[in-house]
């Protein structure tokens, strides 16, 4: 293949594993749902859980592991720029005590209360799982109904392809 022949990142870990997915007998409706769950959960405020988390409500919901997971990795320089969004919002919403973001003030309260700031710390992260929730429930569905009519149109080209033998 030539350099302008070869296809780009997205199209090759994006658009191909949908397209597989759509030949093996996938719908549109199910595959657009997976996505979206592995999005919005992707983007939860809980660092470090989204892996374990999408499988678990993709199992739960029998939607497509892979699919969901592809939703999931790729949202994550997402979930780093949301991470703060949520955790202000969430204070805000909640009224909770300021959040001290540099980084001496934060190991100086370690320091002094570690216990104290601990708690803080899991209420500031509950206030944002909270605010994350409600994101979610409103963003999944759009999201969903979003893809949808892409995939069903990438559903509908595949059904004019010529069949070809390997």
């Amino acid at each position: 293949m030539t350099k302008v022949e070869q296809p780009g990142f997205i199209r090759r870990r994006v658009v191909e594993p949908m397209v597989q997915l759509l030949r093996i007998g996938m719908t549109p409706r199910r595959l657009a749902w997976s996505i979206a769950i592995g999005v919005v959960i992707g983007i939860n405020p809980l660092l470090g859980s989204t892996t374990v988390l999408v499988l678990a409500v993709a199992s739960a919901f029998r939607l497509n592991l892979v699919a969901s997971q592809l939703g999931n990795h790729l949202v994550y320089p997402l979930e780093l720029l949301l991470f703060p969004v949520f955790l202000r919002v969430g204070i805000a919403l909640f009224h909770s005590p300021g959040l001290p973001l540099e980084r001496e003030a934060l190991f100086r309260a370690i320091k002094r209360h570690p216990w104290d700031t601990t708690r803080l710390l899991w209420r500031w992260e509950w206030h944002a799982l909270i605010v994350w929730l409600g994101f979610a429930v409103i963003v999944a569905p759009l999201l969903q109904l979003t893809l949808r009519p892409v995939l069903e149109r990438m559903l509908a080209k595949l059904h004019d392809e010529p069949v070809m033998e390997k």
